[in-house]
């Protein structure tokens, strides 16, 4: 038996230097928990030793940003990764044979960036839940959400993945499903994009308004419009303010 292969099944692990370092993975036949090692990525070690063969993962209670590593786990059917620091950035390896994703309790905040991820790495999925993170709209996220931010959420992830049964631990009913149909596609969130502030908008503009006609200098010269001579002159016998008095009124 190999160093590595007995270090393995002493739940030791080494690292690059050959320094071995208990971890602790537990295995129960095709099942494998590596729970609360703070480990920031998924240790190779894990996928070279036990990947072939196990079909459920759990790595909750760690510090994983990234699933890079899950593509030696080649029978993967149930991952768990609940409190962890997966975000919107995160990686998702293709894996055609999951069907159960928990991911709850993470740092995801782009709904809509996720599931085009789920759509193109795991077609066979029909459990998700993703409570606790800020793009599942409901309490244990925000207080400021309500039951309908919920649902408008619901209806566009299960239009998004029609493969879903279940979703946030709610099954997926036959009329929420027609219903996501119907409307999911106006679901998907709108992100506003960020604009610059007002006043430092208006301080890097090069373009300032003003309501004078550009062909008329604002300062000096000689504005045009703003005077001109009187063409007509009054010739007659009264003054120009008392024409409209008759003579015997004076």
């Amino acid at each position: 038996m190999s160093a590595d292969s007995s270090n393995a099944e002493n739940g030791n692990l080494s690292d690059s230097n050959g320094i071995s370092e208990r971890l602790g993975p537990i295995i129960e036949g095709t099942q494998l928990s590596y729970i609360d090692h703070a480990c920031a990525n998924i240790p190779e070690e894990l996928g070279k030793w036990y990947g072939p063969q196990i079909t459920r993962l759990d790595l909750s209670f760690n510090l994983i940003r990234t699933l890079t590593g899950l593509e030696r786990f080649s029978r993967l059917e149930e991952l768990v990764v609940d409190n962890n620091e997966l975000d919107d950035l995160l990686y998702i390896p293709l894996m055609p044979h999951l069907h159960t994703l928990l991911m709850n309790k993470n740092k995801i905040t782009d709904i809509n960036v996720l599931v085009e991820k789920l759509q193109l790495s795991l077609p066979s999925l029909t459990f998700l839940s993703l409570l606790g993170n800020q793009a599942c709209p409901n309490e244990l996220s925000s207080s400021e959400k309500d039951e309908e931010d919920y649902q408008r959420y619901r209806y566009f992830v299960i239009h998004s993945l029609p493969t879903l049964k279940f979703l946030d631990h709610r099954p997926v009913s036959a009329k929420e499903k027609a219903e996501a149909k119907r409307v999911g596609s106006f679901m998907k969130v709108a992100r506003p994009e960020e604009v610059e502030d007002a006043e430092d908008a208006l301080a890097h503009s090069s373009d300032v308004y003003t309501p004078l006609p550009s062909s008329a200098p604002r300062f000096g010269g000689d504005p045009q419009g703003t005077y001109g001579r009187c063409k007509y002159v009054y010739y007659g016998r009264h003054s120009e303010g008392n024409r409209f008095i008759r003579n015997n009124d004076l």
